[in-house]
């Protein structure tokens, strides 16, 4: 698939310093202009006002990443100084504020993760990568927009953007335009942009030895492809069942269906940063209320009751949403260790499917 850029911290990082380095050269040529009397596009702020938001995003998501902030952000604001600082002063603040979230980026561990509230309350440093990217992205056209100069990102970071934080948009031919669009700044012949948008980092479920860390477009596609996803795998991982359900999500990113809550999950544990398996959903709730579940080991990690845990813990966040009443999961007759699984995360057995060739159905259901 185009255009997903690739995984890791380096990675993140140059995408960064890219996309703020062309953002700077195409708004230098009007650096002797007075951006404060200058509406930026679409926004209500002037064009010094804009570009200080990106400085302080930028800023702000490197704080969030390196101090790992838990719940809320830090308590510091971060503006231009002086306060009538022209927009030369403003790109370097720009490029300061890029060089910080790419350090960032960087020199955290993979496991990472800082309070954002956009909406599953964390990010890791891909998913701050892709937001400070977005920001220069998004302002820079807007404040080209407003002082007339032409501006067009290449089509890498753009696809970065979309694949990791509007993972529920189909991409397009266009990864920019689809940019655009998403955001309100542009809309197809004949419709009204939108007016109400928002992005999605990877969602995260606790358990008590094992996060479930929702996989992102990227990292499936990678598992998907033979690779390991991003992640430190235990011997014999990533399982054969943990490539099918990455591919299902690649899938449903391409035709725009992808629910990033309602994707597949790494299994990865605490003490050691260490995939064992994954588990997901074979997509969102359908109009009864009903969600399937699939999970996969790695044959290593068998027999811990890693497989009981992360069951235990999704199956109660599906079940805590209002759209889900009942949490299914299907195995053959012949797997007594998944069926042991199932009945110790408090399934019951309801029936077979004959048309799967006897199939044996759990559920768990809600309150």
């Amino acid at each position: 698939m185009r255009n997903l850029g690739a995984l890791g911290g380096d990675a993140a990082a140059r995408t960064v310093t890219d996309a703020v380095a062309e953002a700077v050269a195409a708004l230098r040529p009007a650096v002797d202009r007075d951006w404060s009397a200058v509406r930026a596009g679409r926004v209500e702020w002037d064009c010094l006002r804009t570009a200080e938001h990106v400085v302080s995003d930028l800023f702000a998501y490197a704080t969030q990443l390196v101090t790992r902030a838990p719940d809320a952000y830090r308590p510091v604001e971060y503006v231009l100084n002086p306060p009538d600082a022209g927009a030369g002063s403003a790109l370097e603040a720009i490029e300061a504020g890029g060089a910080m979230l790419a350090l960032a980026c960087r020199t955290v561990p993979r496991s990472a993760r800082g309070f954002h509230p956009a909406p599953f309350l964390s990010a890791g440093r891909e998913g701050f990568a892709a937001m400070g990217v977005a920001e220069v992205l998004l302002h820079t056209h807007d404040i080209a927009e407003g002082l007339g100069i032409a501006y067009r990102p290449s089509e890498e970071p753009c696809g970065y953007v979309l694949a990791r934080i509007f993972p529920h948009l189909a991409p397009g031919e266009d990864p920019w335009r689809t940019l655009l669009r998403a955001t309100g700044r542009e809309a197809p012949p004949g419709e009204e942009p939108v007016t109400v948008w928002r992005w999605y980092n990877d969602p995260l479920i606790e358990a008590e030895r094992l996060t479930l860390e929702g996989l992102t477009v990227p990292a499936a596609a990678d598992l998907a492809l033979g690779g390991d996803g991003g992640l430190d795998w235990v011997d014999g991982g990533p399982f054969d069942g943990t490539r099918e359900g990455a591919g299902l999500v690649v899938a449903a990113y391409g035709k725009g269906a992808f629910r990033p809550e309602w994707g597949s999950y790494a299994l990865v544990r605490r003490e050691d940063d260490r995939a064992v398996g994954s588990m997901g959903f074979h997509g969102p709730p359908d109009a009864e209320g009903r969600v399937e579940i699939g999970y996969d080991l790695a044959t290593a990690a068998r027999g811990q009751g890693y497989a009981t845990e992360a069951l235990r813990a999704l199956a109660a966040w599906a079940l805590a949403q209002e759209s889900v009443g009942t949490v299914t999961a299907r195995v053959d007759p012949g797997n007594a260790a998944s069926r042991r699984v199932l009945e110790r995360a408090g399934f019951l057995r309801t029936g077979h499917l004959e048309e799967d060739g006897g199939v044996l159905v759990f559920e768990r259901r809600g309150d």
